[in-house]
């Protein structure tokens, strides 16, 4: 070979070697930006999260703190200096579980939405998930205590930290750290074997809740058509 045909074989063996070069660079960058990419939707991920379980963990502070009050009202109803003293405590109680209710569906969406009040708006169709039942349960017996006392007020304190026990391992048990469901899904997507013990606790508490207080009505027979559901 002479030292032109030498030098052609050159230059396009070092035009292979450039774009073959080039190409391997492509891919090796390719694959540091996919890696960056999933490790910056990793960080935005556990951010989310951390947000999430912060807001989620001040209402149920929030809800804690309010079951808590209604249950040391319920023990001192008969220490009201009066009537009226009574009703305002009480009504500013149930103002702060309803209020309560309505927050915590932003974290806890109800449950088969599709099976159930399709007439309603959104976030009100399906059936409320434990936790939030554990404050409508309060608010109910919150609602038929008097000042007198009456049928059932005796251990309507004992009846409150019954739900707010149940809201208290419910919301330890959304806020588990081991979970490793989808954030936005975690709690909602948990099968009814999974809740099973909380939902069977909230039936029970539903069902005690009927028989202390017998006049009440729930759902469609409520007397009262802006009761709480």
């Amino acid at each position: 070979m002479d030292v032109a045909g030498l030098l052609q074989f050159s230059q396009t063996y070092l035009e292979v070697f450039v774009g073959v070069g080039s190409a391997l660079i492509a891919v090796i960058s390719a694959l540091v930006a996919r890696g960056e990419t999933k490790r910056q939707r990793r960080l935005q991920t556990a951010s989310l999260r951390q947000s999430i379980d912060a807001a989620s963990l001040d209402w149920g502070n929030a809800a804690i703190d309010t079951m808590a009050r209604c249950a040391m009202f319920a023990r001192t109803r008969h220490m009201q200096a009066n009537e009226g003293g009574f009703q305002a405590t009480k009504a500013n109680l149930l103002v702060g579980l309803s209020t309560l209710v309505d927050r915590g569906r932003l974290f806890f969406p109800n449950l088969n939405p599709d099976k159930k009040g399709a007439e309603k708006e959104g976030a009100y169709r399906g059936h409320r998930p434990p936790i939030l039942d554990a404050l409508m349960w309060t608010y109910h017996e919150l609602e038929a205590l008097t000042r007198e006392g009456g049928p059932a007020a005796d251990d309507s304190a004992a009846y409150i930290d019954e739900c707010r026990r149940l809201l208290v391992s419910e919301l330890q048990a959304y806020l588990d750290p081991r979970r490793k469901d989808e954030i936005v899904e975690r709690y909602d997507d948990q099968d009814d074997d999974d809740r099973g013990d909380a939902i069977a606790k909230s039936k029970a508490l539903r069902a005690k809740l009927e028989t202390r207080r017998p006049d009440f009505k729930f759902g469609a027979d409520a007397a009262q058509p802006t009761r709480l559901q």
